[in-house]
């Protein structure tokens, strides 16, 4: 994969002081737009409807900066997925869940 000229400007997309990219005038993160994408497999038509607050163009605008920048935003991606399911194991079964499933069990 040929690297990204340092040159290239990506309308719409800002980054905070982390270097985190996010699209300018809101707190949409570019990995957060991303991941709903992946996790629902929403066109940018589905993901402007769901999130109107952001234009189409700002929403392909992401997208392409997302493409241009693929291993580094999986990397954050996979890393946020780690920490989801750290967190999980951590916390434990919520004694809700354990009640529904005692009302529930599965076959």
């Amino acid at each position: 994969m040929a690297a990204v000229p340092a040159s290239i400007q990506y309308a719409h997309i800002d980054h905070d002081e982390k270097g985190v990219s996010f699209i300018a005038g809101s707190t949409m993160k570019v990995v957060e737009l991303v991941m709903a994408q992946r996790a629902y497999g929403w066109s940018p038509e589905e993901l402007h409807f769901q999130h109107p607050e952001l234009s189409l163009g700002e929403i392909h605008s992401a997208l392409a900066y997302y493409w241009d920048h693929r291993a580094k935003l999986d990397a954050d991606i996979e890393r946020r997925s780690r920490l989801v399911d750290e967190m999980r194991r951590e916390i434990g079964t919520s004694p809700l869940v354990e009640k529904l499933r005692a009302l529930h069990p599965r076959s």
